[in-house]
């Protein structure tokens, strides 16, 4: 029997918040300088004016704070203007206050998120926060999950939260290889109508998945995004790419910092290229966010940031839609290493009678063996093959009924020449024999 090792020991956490107390000299006095300009930006009523200092843009006309009160805390942040010109205004994004002296403990948080997007210079994030502000106005954001119409249950399996990564942080999955589907495609994207419908749509999925952030320092405050371009770079795909990239541009400019990694799944030699082509435009800081993953290392790299319980089995991981036998409680992954040229085994010794044991088994890369049989305490029982020699080519899912005490012997056969990483977890639980059920049927009830 080989022994084995709980997952969350194989990889070390990735994408650790960073906290206000590790940030170096000068992002201090940044965060410090953009928090009086801030406040002093508010108390005059000059934050939502344009960078020139000019009140005569028409934007500004539309957009004011509310009065700050204690009966108004928890209104949204913007409204039509009045004549009269509040002493104090009540800014909030994403529901906490921007005003510093509020003293409110996410708004260091929201801060540090600008003035990352814009390299800590303190005049751009303010900008940045002024056009955030704004835009979020005009496309009514903070409304928006909330507003009708915008239910669509059939992009439900396009974009979706599932699970955490090792951090903490939220997984948004972005599935467009459903697009292939022409019926779907044409129903979301056929005309600008929809096409405006689907940004609105994407918009609100991003609204969600904050939801799920504290926004307290050292905990999770950004999202992991895995985006899944297999059947989704076909040239006849015109409105969308043009509608993506209206999303991503939207996202960029308004939601900064809020994703951690953006891991593009089944990327063409194509798409690597031309993000390396381009790269050397973008700051270190923002090239690190990219990734892009080839067919063959898509379990490997997700295994550096999500723990193998919480991939999708589609990807080599163990997380099943709806699944009724593991929980957070019971499925807990543990990991074996194969040899190279070497076969290993794994046992499982059941001593009671009438249980089923059930296991899920997975290998980074694929390219081994493997076989599954039953050998009983008994010398004189028949041993069980109960799956013969095969490739691993997925994560599979098995049990076996024990009539008798014995072990379920798993082999794995790794011909390669590289060291393998297996992950499996079991469970047993009592069952009762169909062919019992059938010979000794409940009575019906008399009348």
């Amino acid at each position: 029997m080989v022994s084995s090792t709980a997952s969350d020991e194989t990889e070390p956490a990735v994408n650790s918040p960073i906290r206000q107390e590790d940030l170096k000299p000068f992002e201090r006095r940044a965060l410090l300088e953009l928090k009086v300009k801030l406040e002093e930006a508010i108390l005059k009523n000059q934050l939502l004016k344009p960078r020139g200092g000019q009140n005569n843009d028409k934007r500004n006309s539309r957009v004011v704070a509310h009065p700050y009160s204690p009966e108004n805390d928890e209104k949204c942040l913007m409204s039509p203007r009045t004549n009269e010109a509040p002493s104090c205004y009540d800014f909030k994004l994403w529901e906490v206050p921007l005003q510093p002296s509020r003293g409110h403990e996410s708004t260091d948080v929201i801060l540090l998120k600008f003035l990352n997007a814009r390299e800590f210079k303190v005049s751009d994030a303010l900008d940045m926060i002024r056009d955030t502000l704004i835009w979020r106005e005009e496309f009514g954001a903070d409304e928006i999950l909330n507003e009708e119409g915008l239910d669509l249950p059939e992009l439900e399996k396009v974009t979706f939260m599932n699970g955490k990564d090792r951090s903490g942080q939220p997984v948004c999955y972005n599935m467009y290889g459903a697009f292939k589907d022409k019926e779907l495609y044409m129903s979301t994207l056929g005309d600008e109508e929809k096409r405006e419908k689907f940004v609105r749509w994407r918009v609100r999925c991003m609204e969600k998945g904050i939801r799920q952030l504290s926004f307290k320092s050292g905990e999770a405050e950004s999202i992991l995004q895995v985006i899944d371009l297999k059947d989704c770079l076909s040239h006849s795909m015109k409105e969308f790419r043009t509608t993506t990239k209206k999303v991503v541009s939207i996202l960029q400019d308004n939601y900064p910092e809020f994703v951690s990694k953006n891991i593009f799944l089944n990327a063409s030699f194509r798409s690597y290229a031309y993000h390396a082509l381009f790269s050397h435009f973008t700051s270190t800081r923002s090239k690190s966010k990219f990734i892009f993953v080839r067919p063959n290392q898509i379990t490997k790299t997700l295994l550096k940031y999500i723990a193998p319980e919480d991939i999708p089995i589609q990807y080599g991981g163990f997380k099943r839609e709806d699944d009724k036998e593991f929980s957070n409680e019971n499925g807990k992954v543990s990991e074996v290493s194969v040899r190279a040229g070497c076969i290993e085994t794994l046992e499982f010794y059941i001593a009671k009678p009438g249980e089923t044991l059930l296991w899920d088994l997975s290998v980074v890369g694929w390219e081994v063996s493997y076989k599954e049989e039953f050998v009983p305490d008994d010398e004189g029982s028949y041993r069980v093959l109960i799956q013969k020699e095969k490739r691993l080519e997925e994560t599979i899912r098995n049990s076996y009924y024990i009539s008798e005490p014995g072990k379920v012997i798993i082999t794995i056969i790794n011909r390669t020449t590289k060291k393998k990483r297996l992950f499996h977890r079991s469970k047993t639980k009592p069952t009762i024999p169909l062919y019992n059920l059938l010979q000794h049927p409940h009575p019906r009830p008399t009348v």
